[in-house]
């Protein structure tokens, strides 16, 4: 997985093309992330008695992977991501951009 929690991402495609966000939850399996709030739906949840009243909630459904482009911390830009392994063998993400390494 190329991206993790509170990245910050910009939308590429789909109704909410061109809007920011940070993920708050990534779905491997599926190549799927959850962006804080993008792609936004409502939910109806039925009363379960007098405890429980009904609502309707506001959730994020997940965006495909490929829907998203990393905003690089340093230079500000969507990017790609790519990898740099060091001589002790350890793997860190870089911007393809300004080839900065991301935190």
């Amino acid at each position: 997985m190329k991206l993790k929690i509170k990245d910050k991402v910009l939308v590429t495609a789909g109704k909410d093309k061109g809007r920011e966000g940070s993920i708050i939850k990534v779905l491997p399996s599926s190549s799927r992330v959850v962006v804080e709030g993008i792609n936004k739906y409502k939910r109806h949840i039925k009363p379960r008695g007098k405890d429980q009243p009904g609502s309707i909630l506001d959730r994020e459904r997940p965006l495909p992977m490929a829907n998203v482009a990393l905003i690089c911390p340093k230079c500000k830009k969507p990017t790609r991501i790519g990898f740099l392994v060091n001589k002790e063998g350890d793997k860190t993400r870089i911007c393809r951009k300004c080839q900065e390494e991301l935190i």
